[in-house]
């Protein structure tokens, strides 16, 4: 099966092979897949990091050898952005990017906990998008795979899948940084996500990178004096 390579700083993946249908995640600069199909201007891939498939703009994924993708060597970008020359110029990239020469040196905590939850942080107002994952727009389980995974821990990209991961807490207050909490709705489907910090509060994406309070009963957001999750389970995953 033919291989690729996003080539743009962060290329749209869709439902279907159309501009109007939705986005189901992103392809960051350096990541690869494997290309299932081409159609014109758009290319279906399934992606190397998480498995997941979509349709792409053509032109935003080289096309690669097997041999060259083997080969390569990678670096991932940490920091927020790192401004970068390749070939096609100067380029923005977000972290979580991959580049195949010397980025700039981590300044992140070797403690891990203490590190995710001050990559969390860092994100604090980025906007809520539908299918983001990068450090202009990310939706809730974007937002955790990213900053895990620049911290070398492989998530899912759904929830429903992150919540299969780890070991299950009994209360809240055993939660540490590091962990997260699920929430279900109505009908007892899990449909959101976000990191826990210190002293039970939570950073999650909903409407932007937010801090909140989290309880038994669920995040309790102060500006609107309610509830507006409901709690399913925490889990451990370090």
């Amino acid at each position: 099966m033919d291989k690729g390579i996003c080539i743009v700083t962060v290329a749209p993946v869709r439902a279907e092979n159309s501009d109007k249908a939705e986005i189901v995640t992103e392809i960051l600069y350096g990541e690869s897949a494997d290309i299932v199909e081409v159609n014109k201007n758009w290319t279906k891939i399934k992606m190397h990091y998480d498995g997941y498939e979509g349709w792409m703009d053509t032109k935003q994924i080289k096309p690669v050898t097997e041999e060259y993708l083997a080969n390569r060597k990678v670096t991932l970008i940490t920091e927020d952005f790192s401004s970068i020359m390749t070939l096609e110029g100067k380029t923005l990239l977000s972290m979580g990017s991959e580049v195949e020469f010397p980025a700039v040196a981590s300044r992140r905590s070797h403690d891990v906990r203490e590190s995710i939850a001050l990559t969390a942080k860092e994100f604090l107002n980025i906007p809520y998008l539908w299918g983001g994952k990068s450090f202009f727009a990310v939706d809730c389980s974007g937002f955790v795979q990213l900053v895990y995974k620049i911290h070398n821990v492989k998530m899912p990209r759904d929830t429903y899948q992150q919540a299969e991961v780890g070991e299950t807490l009994s209360f809240v207050e055993e939660s540490q940084p590091g962990d997260l909490a699920f929430f279900e709705n109505s009908e007892g489907k899990i449909i959101h996500v976000g990191i826990m910090l210190d002293n039970q509060k939570i950073i999650h994406a909903s409407g932007k990178v937010r801090i909140d309070t989290l309880d038994s009963s669920g995040i309790f957001n102060k500006e609107m004096n309610k509830h507006t999750h409901k709690l399913r389970v925490i889990k451990s995953i370090l």
